[in-house]
């Protein structure tokens, strides 16, 4: 009963998921402006990506060989975990403003 139970929660968690992607996209086909400013975050998310992975670097430590990581999967790493603090420090920015503009309205 209880592997049924998983397999059944991974089934409506897979479910899910497609409902999450389709459906914003069959209703932005109505509305097409709404799809560009999708496609505008979609790209500024590229660019940062790109901005994290040319600053991070490529080392290769005893750890990461004993997972079997190379050069290439060191850096695509490091562009993820570097956009990651990038979008951490652009919201917390974001949010730190928006509350002092708050106090002074």
């Amino acid at each position: 009963m209880i592997d049924f139970m998983l397999y059944l929660g991974y089934a409506l968690v897979g479910v899910a998921a497609i409902a999450a992607i389709i459906l914003p996209l069959i209703s932005s086909l109505s509305d097409p402006k709404s799809l560009a400013k999708s496609g505008v975050g979609l790209v500024a998310l590229l660019i940062v990506f790109g901005v994290g992975y040319a600053l991070s670097g490529s080392e290769v430590t005893d750890t990461y060989a004993k997972f079997g990581v190379d050069e290439g999967q060191s850096k695509l790493i490091g562009g993820f975990l570097t956009m990651m603090y990038i979008l951490i420090i652009v919201t917390s920015v974001g949010i730190i403003y928006t509350e002092i503009t708050k106090i002074f309205k």
